[in-house]
This record gives structure tokens, C-alpha cells and sequence, in this order.
């Protein structure tokens, strides 16, 4: 039987583990806290990425450590590196195959479609952190490829969608949104990134490059609007949110300061090119309106 270890317990750290486990392969899922899904197959360990003999021990004869953690937003300069550190230094000890979750950040700002051969020209401090994480892992020699996710949404998803627009779409009040309400953008749905990850730590060919989780294309009016009617919920109500409004929300929290490196140039469609994942990992993206219905 194949085993499996997993850094992290979020939504796509758990949707990953239940595909692993559901095709009859263990799955040994490390966090702080020991959460995780239930399942006879997924054992939930409570330990600290950073502890690096812990994480070693805890990988020993797994066939590939998949991680999807992440340090707190505005943490990331700081954090990641010291928790991408000791993550490479289990790989290299236990010889496992590493598979990493990634973001788009580590582009920067991009015209046209963003492909995963795209240059990582970030100059933000995030983008960087991540830009850095993957650049240091594909010179290290281990057996690495990441997978990147556009803005999550679906069943569990943590992002500015389920934050700022999920809940208060469904429950009918207004919907502040720290980006431009009808221009493209690509999201990725939680389960097609799980099975994204799942593919390429199965697939050869997958590893010494980076992927891109499927995704799909609409503004987020437009998702909105989906969402609402799906759920029978009334027509939703939006704002974009004003620079200012970022300011003053920046003095109760360090999240808000944060969304400036990250927000699309004015007037740019964010998309996404997921073709060679469909072509050659066999994963595509689930219609929206599926999506949103697990969701709900």
C-alpha cells in the first residue's frame, strides 16, 4: 500500500487526502492542530513543520510528501522560507517526492493569459516568498513540482470570494470586493486542485516543472450572480472597495495592508492557461454551477 505525508489541513490539504485515501493508499496529514478529515486511512499527526527532525521522522517510507502550508498573509516574507527550509531538508533526508500547492503571485503582473513557463518576475514581498520557495526547491536536485491555484472557491475555500462575497451573497446584504467587479478572473476550484496535485505526484513527466490548477473564467459579478441564483438568494448587491477603504481597514488588521502587492493592474483580465494540465495530467476544470451547488 502507498503512503503518503501531507503538510497541512486546509480545504485542499484534506480534499487531497480523501482522494488518496478513497483510491485505497494511506495518508499521514502533519499540522499544528491535528486536523483533518475523517477516514480509516488518513492518520492525523499534530506536529510542527518547522521542527525538522519531527517532520523527517514523520516522513520516513512515504512515497511522496505533498505540502499546502502556509504561514499567516502578512507573515510570508519571514515565515515561508524558514518553513520551505526545513520541508526541502525532509525531502532530501527521506528521499520522497515533494509535491508543493503554489499560488500565482510569484508572476507579478501579467498580460495575457498566464502561463506556468512564465517568468517568476515578482518584485512584491509575497510574490517573491513564493517565487523563492519554488526556485530553490527545482535547484535542490529532489524529485519537485508545485501546482498553482488561482483564487479559491467551492466547498471549504479560504479567499477573498468566501470571504467577502460567499456569505454575504447568500444572506442578501452588500458585497464589498477589493477588485474590479466585471473584468475576467480565473478561480480554481478546490477539488480540481486537489486532483491536480493527486496527478502529478502520480505522473512522472509531472516532475521539474510547475503546473496550473484548472480553472474558470468570469468576473466576479458574474459568480456572484450564479451563486445567488443557484441558492435561491436575492440578486446580489456589490461595491469594488475604494483605496481608501483599504487604508482605514488596514489599521484593524494586517491582512487588509496586504492586498495591494496582490490586486490585478486596473482594467487587466487575471486569466489563467490550464491547457497543458488538461492535455497532459487528464484534469480538467468542473462546471461553476457544480461547483457552487457542493458549495451551498
Amino acid at each position: 500500500m502507498k503512503f503518503h505525508v501531507i503538510v497541512g489541513r486546509g480545504a485542499a490539504a484534506s480534499k487531497t487526502a480523501l482522494l488518496l485515501a478513497e483510491d485505497g493508499e494511506r495518508v499521514r496529514m502533519i499540522s499544528r492542530t491535528g486536523g483533518g478529515p475523517e477516514h480509516p486511512l488518513i492518520e492525523k499527526v499534530a506536529a510542527d513543520a518547522t521542527d525538522t527532525d519531527r517532520l523527517t521522522q514523520l516522513t520516513e517510507g512515504a512515497t511522496t510528501l505533498f505540502t499546502t502550508a502556509a504561514p499567516p498573509y502578512h507573515t510570508w516574507p519571514e515565515q515561508f522560507p524558514i518553513i520551505s527550509a526545513s520541508l526541502l531538508t525532509a525531502v532530501r533526508r527521506t528521499g520522497v517526492a515533494y509535491v508543493m500547492l503554489g499560488n500565482l503571485y510569484a508572476y507579478g503582473p501579467v498580460d495575457g493569459p498566464i502561463k506556468p513557463d512564465f517568468p517568476l518576475a515578482a518584485t512584491g514581498p509575497k510574490g517573491r516568498a513564493r517565487a523563492l520557495v519554488w526556485e530553490e526547491a527545482a535547484a535542490s536536485g529532489v524529485k519537485v513540482t508545485e501546482v498553482r491555484a488561482g483564487q479559491f472557491y467551492g466547498a471549504g475555500a479560504f479567499s477573498v470570494f468566501s470571504l467577502m462575497v460567499q456569505r454575504q451573497v447568500l444572506d442578501g446584504r452588500l458585497a464589498l470586493v477589493p477588485q474590479e467587479l466585471d473584468l475576467p478572473h480565473s478561480y480554481s476550484a478546490i477539488g480540481d486542485t486537489a486532483r491536480t496535485l493527486v496527478a502529478a505526484g502520480r505522473d512522472e513527466q509531472a516532475y521539474g516543472r510547475a503546473w496550473h490548477a484548472p480553472t474558470s473564467t468570469l468576473s466576479v459579478r458574474e459568480l456572484a450572480g450564479r451563486l445567488a441564483e443557484l441558492a435561491g438568494a436575492p440578486k446580489p448587491r456589490m461595491e469594488e472597495m475604494t483605496e481608501r477603504d483599504l487604508a482605514l481597514l488596514a489599521f484593524t488588521e494586517p491582512f487588509w495592508a496586504e492586498l495591494h502587492e496582490v490586486l490585478t493592474k486596473p482594467g487587466h483580465p487575471f486569466v489563467v492557461d490550464y491547457s497543458e494540465t488538461e492535455k497532459i495530467l487528464g484534469v480538467g476544470a468542473t462546471p461553476v454551477d457544480d461547483v457552487l451547488q457542493e458549495m451551498i
